[in-house]
C-alpha cells in the first residue's frame, strides 16, 4: 500500500525518456556477430561497469551454447564442447537446465527456451541423470512470456518426471533423497562422511534441501499449470498437496535449530554414518529452500542468512563457500586429473560454485520481496544483494588469462582463482547472471496476473543509475530505469516504460506496480538446418575437405551446430586449414541422402595474432556447379556469413572458398538449410 502511494501513474500521458545506443552497444559487446544479439537481448547499462560488462559476456555465453540439433531444434549445453558423461549425441546435461530456462526466458527469441523445453522434458534426453527444477523453470519462463499453451504443452512430461522420482522418496520420511554426484555436487559433508573421510566422490545418499526443494517447486508448477489449463481438478490438488508435504516435512526434518540452517539427514546407513542423522556442519546448500520460496516467513528461518554473511562461515573473500571453514575436510583435496597430482578436479567441500551462487543470490530476491517478516529483521538488506552479486561478477574475470572474462567451473574461495581450469572449463553454463539482474538488480518480479511489478535490490549508495530496455513481458516491450539524482537520465528516480511510454515513476527506490494487459508475443520461427552431425560417430550428414589428413572425427566440428568465436586456442571449434599457398579450398556436407537445400550460414573466425582471417572469396557448389541465384553476403569475420540459393536436391552441398595468402580460414560452422 505504501509504495502505491509514491507511484505516479502516467497512464495517457507520453514523456521524453532517455534510451540506450543499442548499434553502439551491440558492437561494443559483440562486434561482428551483433547481429545475432541486437533483436534477441534486453539491452542494460548501470553505474557499475563489471555488472554491465558481465551482464554482455553472460549473453555471449548463452549464444554460445545454443546446440542447433536441426530437426530437433535447440538445446543449451553445459560445456562448449562434447563431455564424457554427457547424453549422446545431443550433448545434454540437465543438472543446470533451470538456469538455462531461467537465462532463456529473458530473451526475445523465444525459439531457444522453447525447443530446449520440448527436449529436456521429453524421451530423448535423459530426463534424471541429475536432480532438477525443470517443471519448475518451465513455469517460470510462462511467467515473462505469459504464452500459456507452450508451458501447458509439457504438463504430461513434467508429471512424468516427477513421478519417476518416487524411487528415491521415502514414504516413511516424507522426503526424497539423492547421492551428492547425481545433485550435480560431489564431495559434499555427507559423502566425505559416508566414506569414513577417505573419499566422497560417490555414495553419501541423504535427504537434502536441494532435492526436497526442486520437487516442491515443480509440484507446485504442475499444479498452477494444470489450474491454468482447467478441468484436471484431481492433478491440481494432488500435486499442491504432494507441495505441501514435502514443505512441512522440510521444515519439520531438514532445520536444524543447533546450526540455524536447514541440513542434510543420512539416507545411508553404514559403519561410518546412520540412517536419519544430520550431517555435522552447515554447507551452502541449506539456503537452496529459498531459492523455491519453500520456507515459511518467520525470524526463526531467517536466522540463517547471517551465516551467507558471516566471513567465518560461508562468506569466502572472493565468494560463497560451499561448506564452512570448521568442517573437518574442508578444501581438502581428493580427485585430481593427473597421476602426478597437480590439477584438481571439481568437489564441493568449501570452493566457491557459480551454480549454488546463482541460487542464493535468486533466493535473497525473493526473500526481499517475499519475506516481509523476515527481511524486516535486517538480518540481510538490499546493499547486501549487491555485494554479492558484484563480487559474482567480478569471479568473471579469469586471473589466469590476464583477466578476461571467462567463467570457469569452481574457485578458490579465498583468492578467486579458477581450481580445476581444464581444456573443458572455459565459458562454463553452469549458473546463472542474467536472470539474477534483470529480476533481482533491476527487479523485474514476474507474475501470473496481468500486472508488472518492479522492485530494484541495489545499493544505491554505490549504484548510481540503471537502465534495462527492449525486455518482452507479457508480449509488451518494457523499460527500467533508475537514476539517483537525475544526473545521468536527466530524469531523478525510477521509472517504468511500456511500449515506449512512461507509465508508472517514483523520485525514491521503491516497488512499483502497474497493470498490464497480455499480449501475444511474436510467433517462434524455426529454420531447420539440416547439416548437423550429431555426434563425431554419427554417420550422416558428415564432412568432408580437400585437405588430405583430416577424418570425420576432426571435421565434425564444423557441422555440429556450435558457434562461438572465443578466441582462446583451447577452445578452438570448426575446421581450421593450413597456411594458404593462394589456391582454393573446399569443406563439403555429404547429408547421406537426398535433400532440399536453399541457403547457409557460415561462421568464419579471425584472429590475426592467431594467422586466421576471412576467405578472399567464398562461394558454393552442388554438383560441381555453382549454385543458381546464389545471392552472398560479404564474408563476415566473427559473425554470420549468409547466403541463399534457388531450391535445390542434392545428396552434398561444397563451401568452396580462397584463403588470403599466407593466412589460415578457420570454418567454425557451414550450416546448411
Amino acid at each position: 500500500m505504501r509504495a502505491s502511494l509514491v507511484v505516479t501513474l502516467l497512464c495517457t500521458l507520453r514523456c521524453v525518456h532517455a534510451g540506450l545506443d543499442v548499434d553502439a552497444l551491440s558492437t561494443q559487446y559483440f562486434g561482428n556477430d551483433s547481429p545475432w544479439y541486437r533483436d534477441r537481448i534486453p539491452f542494460f547499462e548501470s553505474s557499475d561497469k563489471e555488472i554491465t560488462d558481465v551482464y554482455y559476456y553472460r549473453w555471449k555465453i548463452f549464444r554460445a551454447h545454443q546446440r542447433d540439433l536441426g530437426a530437433n531444434g535447440y538445446i543449451s549445453t553445459e560445456f562448449l564442447d562434447d563431455v564424457g558423461w554427457q547424453t549422446t549425441p545431443w550433448a545434454s546435461l540437465n543438472d543446470a537446465t533451470g538456469f538455462h530456462i531461467l537465462e532463456g526466458r529473458w530473451c526475445r527469441d523465444r525459439r531457444f527456451k522453447e525447443d530446449y523445453a520440448t527436449f529436456i522434458l521429453g524421451p530423448q534426453s535423459n530426463r534424471r541423470q541429475f536432480s532438477e527444477s525443470m517443471a519448475a523453470a518451465v513455469y517460470q519462463g510462462y511467467l515473462v512470456d505469459g504464452v500459456a499453451e507452450d508451458a501447458l504443452a509439457r504438463l504430461s512430461n513434467m508429471q512424468t518426471v516427477y513421478n519417476a522420482w518416487d524411487d528415491s522418496f521415502d514414504t516413511s520420511k516424507g522426503l526424497y533423497y539423492v547421492e551428492p554426484i547425481r545433485d550435480a555436487t560431489e564431495y559434499t559433508i555427507s559423502s566425505i562422511d559416508a566414506s569414513g573421510g577417505y573419499d566422497g566422490f560417490f555414495g553419501g545418499d541423504s535427504f537434502r534441501p536441494s532435492i526436497n526443494s526442486y520437487q516442491f517447486d515443480n509440484a507446485r508448477a504442475i499444479a498452477k499449470l494444470a489450474a491454468l489449463k482447467g478441468g484436471m481438478n484431481a492433478t491440481v490438488e494432488l500435486y499442491n498437496a504432494r507441495a505441501t508435504a514435502i514443505k512441512t516435512r522440510v521444515q519439520e526434518a531438514l532445520w536444524n535449530t543447533t546450526f540455524e540452517h536447514f541440513i542434510d539427514r543420512f539416507q545411508v546407513n553404514n559403519t561410518n554414518v546412520t540412517y536419519w542423522d544430520p550431517i555435522r556442519g552447515r554447507e551452502l546448500v541449506g539456503m537452496v529452500p529459498w531459492t523455491h520460496s519453500l520456507p515459511d516467513d518467520t525470524l526463526e528461518y531467517a536466522e540463517a542468512w547471517r551465516h551467507v554473511l558471516d566471513p567465518s562461515q560461508l562468506a569466502g573473500e572472493h565468494g560463497l563457500r560451499t561448506v564452512e571453514p570448521s568442517y573437518e575436510y574442508y578444501m581438502r583435496q581428493y580427485r585430481y586429473v593427473e597421476e602426478n597430482g597437480r590439477q584438481p578436479e571439481c568437489q564441493w567441500n568449501g570452493a566457491v560454485w557459480p551454480y549454488q551462487t546463482t541460487q542464493i543470490i535468486s533466493g535473497l530476491a525473493n526473500f526481499l520481496n517475499d519475506y516481509p517478516i523476515g527481511s524486516a529483521a535486517g538480518i540481510i538488506r538490499a546493499a547486501d544483494h549487491t555485494k554479492l552479486l558484484k563480487q559474482y561478477a567480478l569471479l568473471h574475470y579469469n586471473p589466469e588469462r590476464e583477466g578476461i572474462l571467462d567463467l570457469e567451473e569452481d574457485y578458490y574461495p579465498d583468492t578467486g582463482y579458477p581450481i580445476v581450469g581444464l581444456k573443458r572449463s572455459p565459458h562454463y553454463f553452469h549458473s546463472g547472471f542474467i536472470d539474477l539482474v534483470l529480476s533481482g538488480f533491476v527487479g523485474i518480479r514476474p507474475s501470473i496476473d496481468n500486472v508488472l511489478e518492479v522492485n530494484p535490490l541495489i545499493d544505491n549508495s554505490t549504484v548510481t543509475y540503471f537502465r534495462a530496455e527492449r525486455i518482452i513481458y507479457h508480449g509488451h516491450e518494457i523499460a527500467i530505469q533508475y537514476d539517483v539524482d537525475g544526473s545521468h537520465y536527466n530524469a531523478k528516480g525510477l521509472q517504468i516504460e511500456v511500449d515506449g511510454e512512461i507509465v508508472a515513476s517514483s523520485p525514491a527506490l521503491t516497488k512499483l506496480s502497474v497493470p498490464l494487459t497480455r499480449l501475444s508475443p511474436k510467433a517462434v520461427e524455426r529454420r531447420i538446418a539440416k547439416s548437423i552431425q550429431l555426434n563425431s560417430t554419427t554417420a550422416y550428414p558428415r564432412a568432408s575437405v580437400s585437405i588430405s589428413g583430416f577424418n570425420s572425427t576432426k571435421l565434425y566440428p564444423a557441422i555440429d551446430g556450435r558457434i562461438w568465436f572465443f578466441p582462446e586456442t583451447d577452445v578452438a571449434n570448426g575446421w581450421s586449414t593450413p597456411v594458404s599457398n593462394g589456391t582454393e579450398m573446399w569443406l563439403e556436407v555429404d547429408f547421406g541422402n537426398s535433400t532440399s537445400t536453399s541457403g547457409a550460414d557460415i561462421a568464419f573466425f579471425a584472429n590475426e595474432e592467431q594467422g586466421f582471417d576471412v576467405p578472399e572469396s567464398y562461394k558454393v557448389q552442388i554438383g560441381g556447379e555453382d549454385v543458381n541465384g546464389g545471392k552472398y553476403g560479404d564474408s563476415v569475420a566473427n559473425g554470420i556469413t549468409e547466403v541463399d540459393w534457388d531450391e535445390k536436391v542434392s545428396e552434398k552441398v561444397r563451401l568452396v572458398f580462397a584463403p588470403k595468402l599466407g593466412k589460415k580460414v578457420r570454418v567454425v560452422e557451414f550450416k546448411v538449410y
